[in-house]
């Protein structure tokens, strides 16, 4: 049993996401357990170099993580044949100009979304990589939740029996900055700095939706901006050009059809930020970030409509949990540990570029429908 080193260049590693979820959640954890185990019984150790702008800021990160690389100088961090793998998690967009330089010095890629905006970026960029021979992919964390992970196992076990249709809903109240502080930077709201609710998420619900219930065929969407005036980080106001809220319905193979709602304008009266619904002939599920419930058709109430007085009946309390069958990591560890796996010993990679172009369409095909106010077809996007 020997350990493999697997050099990684950071881009962005000073980001929120960078620091949080790719580095303390993912990358650090895999370091302090002495790597990932590989199928052969070696173990990979990840060997990140942080790449920023900010020399103070790399510095700082490093040390707090006991990392020795860091720099601000991407062309030499590429030219370094000891790194194979470049990771890019920057704010700014830029991904595929980036990616394409990763691929010209030999690296495989690894992103987050949105990799580009427009699917014809992606799948060009996925052609380049195959014609290099380089491994790509982008970042799919949220299936890896447990709450899904959960509801992936009800649909996967049949006790549903048909499905008939299923909901995704997301979203709660991002303050405009007047008068309290909001929860999300102001690049969001631009257009020209890559901001818009599709885009931003709706790369997520196209992996969630395929990977629990499978392509869908055609999509109707609306969308709107609900608050048009914001103030920025500065306190200064601008206008906003991008929507924050969208609704989407979904046609799937089969008869299923789905709903989306996702909104940054909306106050949580549901279970969690993130709900997605699953109905049945034979039952139903929910499931949050965390938990999910299921009811069969055996548990069904049979509720009256009581016009006289309020409902007496409380529905909540006639669900099960699902419990917990197995232990859970960071979803987004989950992910790099996939990947990993991929590159290390070409192990099955399920989040490649062509995802990545999937999720693009659905966000082209949102944007084209509500322009046209008409359903928009999905075809097909074969690897």
């Amino acid at each position: 049993m020997a350990t493999r080193r697997i050099g990684i260049i950071m881009h962005g590693a000073t980001s929120r996401i960078g620091t949080t979820q790719h580095l303390l959640n993912s990358l650090v954890p895999i370091r302090a357990e002495g790597g990932l185990p590989l199928a052969n019984g070696d173990r990979l150790m990840p060997d990140p170099i942080l790449v920023g702008r900010t020399p103070e800021k790399l510095a700082a990160l490093a040390a707090r993580f006991g990392l020795s690389r860091w720099t601000t100088d991407l062309d030499a961090a590429l030219a370094d044949p000891e790194d194979e793998l470049f990771f890019e998690c920057a704010y700014g967009g830029g991904r595929v100009e980036l990616a394409r330089r990763a691929l010209a010095a030999g690296k495989h890629i690894y992103l987050e979304k949105p990799v580009a905006e427009s699917m014809a970026e992606v799948l060009s960029l996925r052609e380049a990589a195959e014609a290099a021979g380089r491994k790509h992919a982008v970042m799919q964390d949220k299936i890896h939740l447990p709450g899904l992970v959960k509801l992936k196992t009800v649909l996967n076990l049949g006790t549903l029996g048909r499905l008939l249709s299923m909901k995704l809903e997301f979203g709660w109240w991002v303050f405009d900055g007047e008068h309290i502080p909001a929860q999300r930077t102001s690049w969001n709201y631009k257009k020209a700095t890559g901001g818009g609710l599709v885009l931003d998420m709706f790369p997520h619900w196209r992996y969630v939706i395929d990977h629990l219930f499978g392509a869908p065929t055609a999509l109707t969407c609306h969308m709107r901006t609900a608050q048009p005036k914001r103030w920025d980080e500065q306190h200064r106001p601008y206008d906003v050009d991008v929507e924050d809220e969208a609704r989407a319905i979904l046609e799937f193979p089969a008869g299923l059809v789905g709903e989306v709602f996702s909104s940054w304008a909306t106050r949580i009266r549901r279970d969690d930020m993130l709900t997605v619904t699953a109905e049945g002939t034979e039952g139903s599920a929910v499931a949050t970030l965390h938990q999910c419930w299921t009811q069969s058709i055996a548990n069904t109430p049979k509720p009256v409509f009581p016009v006289q007085a309020p409902q007496t009946m409380d529905f909540r309390s006639q669900w099960a949990e699902v419990p917990e069958m197995l232990p859970f990591k960071n979803s987004y560890r989950q992910a790099w540990e996939l990947f990993l796996r991929h590159v290390a010993e070409d192990a099955p990679n399920t989040a490649s570029l062509l995802q990545a172009a999937r999720g693009l369409q659905l966000i082209e095909a949102c944007h084209e429908s509500h322009a046209a106010r008409r359903w928009v077809s999905l075809p097909a996007l074969e690897g």
